[in-house]
This record gives structure tokens, sequence and C-alpha cells, in this order.
């Protein structure tokens, strides 16, 4: 996962879109890694962000992955990395991406390099922090964002109170997922209110085929 391998193998299978979590090395490098620590992906440990581009970079980032429940490491020794966002731009200039911010400090510099490549058109931002989004949407208005949790929640207790039309979130998508709390995120009020909205559906995580079909029947978008 998060590797330029990972990801061009991803394309070479025909996804339509490639999702990845963007954090700050110590020297203020972005880096596409999901945990805050590097121990369960690589040989390194402890926070990314104490580490510089230079050291993250002698770490071997397909050390721990294992398809047959740890009797053999077939990616470990590879020269697998830790990418920069900046690479990623470089290595695959047609793919959609989703980037998920995990480090609320990173905003500044992440809307810069999507500016620097010209890739407002295939990006979209996201994050659980509703209001860590609305900082972004003010600076960069011309890059998409789905809604953070809170946005996404209200407005599906509105949807459900057959309220949605009071409520726009200023977002492109709605990342919900699939089962969340109580919630029946399929419920035919909340799908009509986004769809009213313009508003895209992507669930998270769909791991079957089956419920993976089920949603697509039901209409939604990702």
């Amino acid at each position: 996962e998060n590797t330029l391998y990972g990801f061009q193998r991803a394309v070479e299978l025909g996804a339509d879109m490639l999702e990845m979590d963007v954090r700050s090395t110590a020297d203020s490098v972005l880096v596409i890694l999901h945990d805050e620590t590097l121990d369960r992906t690589t040989n390194g440990k402890g926070p990314v962000g104490d580490w510089t581009l230079k050291e993250l970079k002698s770490l071997d980032a397909g050390y721990t992955w294992t398809g047959d429940g740890g009797q053999t490491f077939p990616y470990r020794g590879s020269g697998l990395a830790i990418p920069t966002l900046d690479e990623l731009f470089d290595a695959l200039p047609h793919a959609r991406m989703n980037i998920e911010i995990k480090q609320p400090d990173i905003l500044t510099a992440l809307g810069a390099l999507i500016r620097r490549h010209h890739v407002a058109d295939r990006v979209m931002i996201a994050s659980f922090d509703s209001g860590l989004l609305r900082r972004f949407r003010s600076q960069f208005p011309e890059i998409a964002t789905s809604a953070g949790l809170s946005e996404g929640v209200l407005f599906y207790v509105l949807s459900r109170l057959h309220l949605g039309a009071a409520y726009h979130p200023n977002a492109n998508a709605l990342q919900i997922p699939y089962r969340f709390w109580r919630f029946d995120t399929t419920h035919p009020a909340f799908l009509s209110a986004a769809r009213t909205h313009h508003l895209k559906i992507h669930y998270w995580t769909i791991n079957d085929a089956k419920t993976m079909r089920s949603l697509v029947d039901l209409g939604v978008d990702g």
C-alpha cells in the first residue's frame, strides 16, 4: 500500500481512481503513508514526522507485506521506498487521485504542490476534519473536496428528516462508511438528497464483489 509500485499496478489493472494518505517529513516534504508511525509497513520505527526525507528513503516500504500470513515476504528487499507526492504526480500524470490529509499543518504545501503540477482537475482532497477542509477550500477553491465527518453526518440527519434542501456542504462528494453506527447510509432519502445537490457518493471500505455490485445497482458513484 502507498508505494509507487502499488499505484502503478492499480493503474495497470484498470483502477478508476487511486486513494492515498499524505503526511510531512521532518524537513517538510509531503510523503505518502497512511499511519502516523512507520512500524506497520516498513522496517523503520516511530513517527513519520521525526524522520527527514533522506532517512525515510533508506527504509524498505515492502518489508512487512505478506500474502500468506507471514510465511513469506515477497517484496522485502525489492527496492520499494516511501514515495513523495511529488514523485507520484510525475510517475502517473493521468491518474485520478483521492488524497486524504493526515496532518493539519500541510494544507498550504499540499494545495501549492497540486497547483504546481497542474493536477487540480484530477484530484480530490479528503479529511475527517470538516474545519480543516473548510480552511483548504478557502485557500484553494478550484480543488475538489469531499465532505468532512460533521458535514456528512449533518447532511445525513437532515436528509432523513426530509430537510436535505436546508443544508448543502461546500463539497463535491460524500465519502462515507458503508456501515456507520446505526445510520443506514444507503437509505433512499439520503441518496436522493445527495443527487439533488449533485454530491457524489463514495463508500468505504468495500472488500467483496457482492456488496460492491449491490451498491453499483443503487447508482452510487464509487
